[in-house]
């Protein structure tokens, strides 16, 4: 009896999964074939069967991952914040956190990806480019609330970009030092945390945990 449509469907589903898990914790270049499709619980044979490529699946898992990035960031504004607190530094204080940092496998598909997406397909490319754009304009009205920029839009987005791009940066700099000097990486989270709240005109918060 031959696979069902919505079979095939789910077994899609489970191979991006796989292949955005290891891509993540390996690089798209360190994952082979074979170790992601026995971690997606198949046998190499098949891979070509959904993708023609493996350039192919690693747009897809681009796309995906973006795709949930911005509905997790969108849901994450729109949850409820405490008395004397703004969505823009519970933003900072989440993404520059210790348990965020050692969370690659879910944490930030940006600073997850964007080591490979550079040696990626134009259409890998294009996905992560749409996506980061739907998350900066995104964070461009956090930025705007906070700052009651009013209409100026432009400017709103220079402080978003430059406000997004610190943090990656500095979740990107902490997982690489984490491992060999875990004292540093925290180091980096925290100072980074303190210049982005002092740079934004945001509440002092908690040190990161």
């Amino acid at each position: 009896m031959g696979v069902t449509k919505q079979q095939a469907v789910e077994n899609r589903k489970a191979i991006i999964a796989a292949a955005e898990k290891l891509f993540r914790e390996h690089g798209i270049d360190g994952v082979g074939v074979s170790v992601l499709m026995k971690a997606a619980g198949f046998t190499q044979g098949g891979f070509y069967n959904h993708f023609k490529s493996k350039e192919a699946l690693a747009a897809e898992v681009v796309a995906t991952a973006m795709d949930k990035a911005n509905g997790d960031l969108k849901e994450a504004i729109a949850a409820p914040i405490v008395p004397d607190s703004n969505r823009l530094s519970r933003q900072v204080d989440f993404y520059l956190s210790v348990t965020h940092c050692s969370d690659i496998e879910q944490g930030c598909a940006v600073a997850g990806l964007t080591a490979d997406v550079r040696r990626l397909g134009h259409e890998a490319q294009l996905h992560f480019a749409s996506g980061l754009q739907t998350m900066i304009e995104t964070l461009t009205g956090l930025v705007m609330e906070q700052r009651s920029e009013g209409k100026n839009t432009d400017e709103a987005r220079q402080g978003a970009i430059a406000f997004y791009s610190q943090m990656v940066g500095a979740l990107t700099l902490s997982r690489a030092v984490a491992s060999a000097n875990p004292q540093l990486g925290d180091e980096i989270l925290n100072a980074s945390r303190r210049m982005l709240l002092r740079n934004f005109a945001l509440e002092e918060g908690s040190d990161a945990r």
